[in-house]
Formats: structure tokens, C-alpha cells, sequence
């Protein structure tokens, strides 16, 4: 079997290091994928910052989650996809960063988002345990037998797939989630990677209006040439109140159907709660790492707010979110979401550059990717 280049996070907040490590054998039933891009997903900069102070016995792990690649090699009896497609090596294929297992109380219920047993292997078990190839970061990636996996329409570039697995199918199913409505208005608390795809796909499923709210102008810009029909700089309404005001004020003073957080910051969601209407819905995907949300109950339920927890998807939402792509892909540049690369090599060098929170050269960036 193949050996590959590998990023290997040692500790959180300390820099990324490179491995050559073995690839597993291929059993019967799994896919052996070479990677051939993979993004830097803010989750994986809360890694890389070190932002909850996480500690453990042993961190060594393979980082990145959010990628893609080609068949490398087929176990014995894979014959197509999940979709019963034939696929063959060399094939573009997009699957889910985690595995549902098919066999508990919530799989059978069909919730497969929630299944207890989906998380990668990376974030059960360190590097020191076998298999090695369950990071992003990596020149190979192994998919397990009943591992879900998709062949990537033609029609697409190389440059719109590696963010599908997370960025893209995140937010599709946290508004499928939220039962968005013909008509509905629908805030978007960030223009990131998701925050764009966000904006896309609400305006794509009839929201009359699409107001996303960042603090980079090109991510705005970025924003409204997919689908954003309103934009609110937070350097220019710098305090929450002055930017709940103008929220209520594009929404004829009712709020928001819809608000969806996709930052990652805690303030955020207490701020996104005065954008959504009586009786509205708010769906939080991007607070993910343990931040302590202060605020009075009454916020919530005198105003009967659907408050809205999201963690990954239905394997169903990653074909249409490939189908989504098609059909946009003359309506809206989201091929380039992805605004910078790097080679594999240069990771550090990468993170710093795509670094956000008042430092780096992610001011400058939407989604930057790695390639092997």
C-alpha cells in the first residue's frame, strides 16, 4: 500500500508538523480516496488558535474535514456509488466527513445527522491507532465499508467541490431544517464560506429578502452576487443595537423569518435572537466550540423563538447540494468560494494567511485550500 504525506496537529495552538504515514488496507466494501484539495473550515481554526484550551492524554491527530478527491482504490465488491452510479478509479467523488452507522435508534428514525456513533475516527482516537488515513490533511483518505460517497458531476470545476462536504451542505440542510418558506426574509450572521452558500440557497428557495452581515467587504460583495439583496458592514453599525435596528427596519419592523449564525462567535447568536420576528426561527450552526450565551429566558419563549441547534446532515442533502451547484453554477460564482491555495507543504503558512480574528491575511479570504 501507498505511504503519504500527512499534516499531524500535535497540540492545539502549536504549529501544524508533516508525517509520511502508511495508508490502511483496503477492506472489502472501502474506498482508498487520494485527496485532491482540502479547505480551512473555521472549526479547524479553532484547532489551530487553540480557542476552548483543549487538552487530553494524547492530541495527535489528522486534521481537515472538509476536502475531496478521487478514487484511488476500490475494495472488494464496490461497483458504484451510494447512488448505485458506477464508479471506477480516478473518479471525482465528494462524501460526508463522518459516517453514520446505520444500526442505532436515530439512524432508523432516519436522523442520521444525529446518529451518536457518526464522528470520524480522527476525533474518537488519536494518530498512534490504526487506521491513519481519517483527516483532510493528507494525501489519502479511507472510506470504510457503507461509508457514503458520490460521483462529482462533470459539470462542475475541481475548484467548487471542496467545501460541499461541510460549508455547502451545512447551511442547505440548517435551512431545510429551519422549513424555510416561499416569501420568508432570512438573516445570515456571516459571509464566510457558509455564510455565501447561505445567502445562495435562500434566495434560490424564494426568500424575498437575504440580508447577510459581515465585517469584511468582500466577503459582502462576495455575498450579494449570491443572492444577498442586503448587506450590513458591522464597521459601519458597530454596536448590535444599531444593527438589530436596521434589521427591523428592512423587515418593515417585524424581524427576520429566518436568522442563521454561521460565525462562530457567542455574541452573535445573543445579537442574531433581536433580528428574528415573533414567532420566528433561529438556527445556530457555527458555535461549536463550549462559549458561555448569557441571556434572559423570556428573550426566547415570551417571543416564542425556534431555536435551532445544527450539527452536519442527511446523506441526501450532499447530492443535492452537487445538483444545487449545477443548476447555479451560471447564476452564481460559488465556484469561487474558494479564494486562495496552498500546497499541502506550506500548511502553517496557509492557517496564518487564512486567520480572521485580526491578524493574518484571511481579511482577504473566503475559503483557502490545501492540495496535496
Amino acid at each position: 500500500m501507498p505511504k503519504g504525506l500527512t499534516v499531524v496537529l500535535n497540540q492545539p495552538g502549536q504549529p501544524l508538523a508533516l508525517e509520511t504515514l502508511p495508508t490502511p488496507e483496503i477492506e472489502p466494501g472501502g474506498i482508498l480516496i487520494k485527496n485532491t484539495a482540502a479547505a480551512i473550515c473555521g472549526s479547524d481554526l479553532h484547532y489551530w488558535r487553540n480557542d476552548n484550551n483543549y487538552a487530553g492524554p494524547d492530541m495527535r491527530k489528522v486534521p481537515g474535514h472538509e476536502f475531496t478527491g478521487v478514487v484511488h482504490s476500490l475494495g472488494k465488491g464496490v461497483t458504484t456509488d451510494s447512488l448505485r452510479r458506477p464508479l471506477k478509479e480516478g473518479d471525482r467523488v465528494a462524501f460526508p466527513f463522518f459516517n453514520p452507522c446505520n444500526r442505532c435508534y436515530w439512524c432508523v428514525r432516519g436522523e442520521h445527522h444525529a446518529c451518536p456513533h457518526r464522528y470520524r475516527r480522527s476525533q474518537q482516537f488519536s494518530l498512534n491507532e490504526y487506521p491513519y488515513c481519517d483527516g483532510g490533511y493528507a494525501e489519502y483518505y479511507f472510506l470504510p465499508p457503507g461509508h457514503y460517497v458520490f460521483k462529482v458531476p462533470d459539470a462542475l470545476p475541481d475548484e467548487a467541490i471542496p467545501p460541499v462536504n461541510c460549508a455547502l451542505c451545512q447551511v442547505l440542510h440548517g435551512l431545510e431544517y429551519a422549513e424555510l418558506k416561499f416569501g420568508d426574509v432570512v438573516v445570515i450572521q456571516g459571509a464566510g464560506g457558509l455564510g455565501v452558500y447561505a445567502a445562495a440557497i435562500a434566495a434560490s428557495s424564494g426568500a424575498s429578502k437575504v440580508i447577510s452581515i459581515d465585517g469584511q467587504p468582500h466577503r459582502l460583495e462576495m455575498a450579494k452576487r449570491c443572492g444577498a439583496t442586503d448587506t450590513i458592514d458591522i464597521n459601519e453599525l458597530k454596536t448590535p443595537a444599531e444593527r438589530v435596528a436596521r434589521v427591523k427596519d428592512l423587515t418593515d419592523g417585524r424581524g427576520a423569518d429566518v436568522v442563521m449564525e454561521v460565525v462562530g462567535i457567542a455574541a452573535a447568536t445573543v445579537e442574531g435572537l433581536d433580528m428574528v420576528r415573533f414567532n420566528g426561527k433561529f438556527v445556530d450552526i457555527g458555535n461549536i466550540v463550549p462559549q458561555t450565551v448569557t441571556f434572559p429566558a423570556t428573550k426566547v419563549i415570551t417571543n416564542q423563538i425556534q431555536w435551532r441547534g445544527l450539527m452536519h446532515y442527511n446523506p441526501w442533502i450532499m447530492p443535492a447540494a452537487l445538483d444545487f451547484l449545477v443548476r447555479t453554477k451560471d447564476r452564481y460564482p460559488l465556484s469561487k468560494v474558494v479564494s486562495h491555495s496552498f500546497p499541502l507543504s506550506e500548511v502553517n503558512k496557509a492557517f496564518e494567511f487564512a486567520e480572521w480574528q485580526g491578524k493574518g491575511g484571511g481579511t482577504a479570504a473566503t475559503r483557502v485550500i490545501l492540495k496535496p
